[in-house]
């Protein structure tokens, strides 16, 4: 059997460039990130001594557009790559997919490499509520490929073209864990002997999206206060680097009152089921999702990584992090007795659903895909098969 390589290609308004890339969701590995590449087709005689640039830019929105007063910006636009493609200062190692490219396009076809920077921040988004208006709040990458007279020349958005691309990481290599991630903790009353003590542990560490949580929690009630009721929730902690802003978002709960109440001098152990999904928060503002946010498959954002060596505090963009909480009540005097648990919530590596993938998993589409067109051209020669990106066109005046 044949497998079709799928190319994603874009054209200038004008109709005179067209770039092509072989995927729009690039994955940091944590030793290395993928690179950025792709061909650029320019049609005959048309620049005219003029030059074909490309540059990868990153937008930071850290702050409402709405908010914006006075001249006072809450977003930073950051360019972290930048080339002459056409004509090509040099020669870069030909990918499958160049190669074929540019053999089917001839002398017209310019391969191109972009590299992201060590520690560049994943593609985030934090959903908007129903009230909010502008851009929302996260992280986004594009790939702008645009004709000009020379590097200071911006170009025209008729003869420019932009393509939304997404940074996503994956653990490619999970450690070896000798101790299930767990939490104990113990609650004294006043004017009362004796504790309660609440004991979780989570059946691993890492998580992939659409997978359940699964939690094991034991209640051993040696104090003279009564557990009425037990409420599980998976919390999705967010920081706004650029502003030193934290906050948290529940994304999965379940609330139980099966064994309660827990009268003193008794235990009860449960194991609870949770599984987080984008789906079930499209209305919760703040949440933080992976990239884009027009898919009905959309993922949570996945944990933020860092390289060996690296220190979690050099993380830059919005870092996530995840933990499940467990909440004791008992009752109005007695308050509450709360513990975390930390995990990680990823996207798998290469060989991580050998065994078993989970349905969510499976369903999962491009973020992107209610961004872009769906028309298809069918190419049983090469066995490559085109899929258009839509217009994004940039709102900057120039001159082509």
């Amino acid at each position: 059997m044949v497998v079709a390589v799928k190319v994603f290609k874009k054209t200038t308004p004008n109709g005179k460039v067209t770039v092509y890339l072989s995927k729009r969701d690039f994955v940091d590995h944590l030793d290395r990130t993928d690179p950025i590449d792709g061909v650029v087709v320019v049609e005959d005689d048309y620049l005219q001594g003029r030059k074909v640039y490309g540059q990868v830019v990153t937008t930071y929105r850290y702050g409402r557009e709405e908010d914006e007063v006075m001249g006072v910006k809450f977003s930073k636009e950051m360019t972290i790559a930048y080339d002459q493609i056409v004509p090509p200062k040099k020669n870069p190692d030909l990918t499958t997919v160049q190669d074929k490219l540019t053999k089917k396009m001839g002398p017209v076809a310019y391969p191109f490499v972009f590299h992201f920077p060590e520690m560049a921040p994943s593609s985030v988004t934090l959903q908007p509520g129903e009230d909010d208006q502008g851009k929302p709040l996260g992280v986004e990458y594009y790939l702008k490929v645009y004709v000009g007279a020379n590097e200071e020349d911006k170009g025209h958005k008729r003869s420019t073209v932009t393509l939304a691309i997404k940074k996503l990481q994956i653990l490619a290599r999970p450690r070896a864990v000798t101790r299930l991630p767990s939490s104990v903790v113990a609650k004294g009353f006043t004017f009362s002997t004796g504790k309660i003590n609440l004991e979780v542990t989570l059946d691993k560490e890492i998580y992939y999206h659409g997978e359940q949580i699964g939690a094991n929690v034991t209640i051993s009630n040696n104090s003279r206060k009564t557990v009425r009721n037990m409420k599980v929730y998976v919390v999705q902690h967010c920081e706004v680097t650029m502003v030193n802003a934290q906050f948290s978002k529940y994304v999965a709960s379940l609330e139980t009152r099966e064994g309660c109440p827990i009268t003193p001098g008794t235990s009860f152990t449960k194991t609870v089921y949770l599984i987080p999904l984008a789906s079930s928060n499209k209305d919760r503002r703040g949440v933080a999702l992976d990239g884009r946010l027009r898919d009905d498959d959309a993922n949570l954002a996945s944990s933020t990584l860092v390289p060996d060596g690296k220190c979690p505090i050099d993380a830059i963009g919005i870092v996530i992090s995840y933990s499940l909480r467990v909440k004791l009540n008992c009752g109005t005097l007695g308050g509450e007795i709360v513990t975390d648990v930390p995990f990680k919530l990823l996207h798998p590596g290469p060989g991580a659903y050998d065994k078993e993938k989970p349905k969510t998993f499976k369903k999962m589409r491009s973020m992107e895909k209610g961004r872009y067109g769906n028309s298809y051209e069918n190419d049983d020669d090469d066995n490559i098969v085109f899929e258009d990106f839509a217009r994004f066109r940039l709102s900057q005046d120039g001159v082509e």
